[in-house]
């Protein structure tokens, strides 16, 4: 098998586009039937949803956790989440597996621990990589997508997308199970 990767000179919003373009080409060329976005404010969920709607695709909009920055806020405004919810897309809001607890206990007690090293670790591939393998494993974890599946998965740095990979689907619990198969657009930095 013979595929394009698409490489960025710059990581962030301006490459969401692009991103959106590669993540349509992998659906076509490879029948696809799941697709994870990761979106804060809903900007990039909005614009694949609206891509994507009345397709059999399964998208799965990922959102921080409640209080993510602020105490008792969301950082998707509603009105967006239901403009992506009325395109046919699911909006998960859960806690981003590597960090979570740990990351309370570390900011406390110093230390090093096991999510933060695998933070980091998924971290040199960059940052929308290491979202990439979360929100499959949130997706799974919250039932939106089984486990086993070829998966695509967009995120980014930051803001926007930046990044499309094809990740075979594992429940957090499982994470040694989890496949990154292809990546198909990345930041060069």
């Amino acid at each position: 098998m013979e595929r394009k990767v698409l490489y960025f000179e710059k990581t962030g919003k301006e490459n969401t586009e692009a991103c959106l373009e590669v993540t349509k080409n992998a659906i076509r060329e490879s029948g696809y039937k799941y697709v994870v976005v990761a979106s804060t404010g809903g900007y990039t969920g909005l614009m694949f949803s609206e891509a994507l709607r009345g397709s059999q695709i399964n998208l799965i909009v990922v959102t921080h956790s409640a209080g993510f920055k602020e105490p008792n806020t969301h950082e998707m405004p509603e009105k967006v989440k239901k403009k992506i919810e009325a395109n046919g897309a699911n909006v998960f809001t859960g806690t981003i597996l590597t960090h979570s607890i740990e990351t309370s206990l570390a900011s406390k007690f110093g230390g090093v621990y096991p999510t933060l090293i695998i933070a980091q670790s998924l971290r040199r591939f960059g940052e929308g990589a290491k979202v990439c393998c979360e929100i499959v494993m949130m997706a799974v974890d919250a039932g939106l997508i089984p486990e086993g599946e070829e998966v695509i998965a967009v995120a980014g740095t930051a803001w926007g997308a930046d990044t499309v990979m094809v990740i075979k689907s594992a429940a957090s619990k499982r994470f040694l199970d989890l496949r990154v198969l292809e990546i198909l657009a990345k930041p060069r930095v």
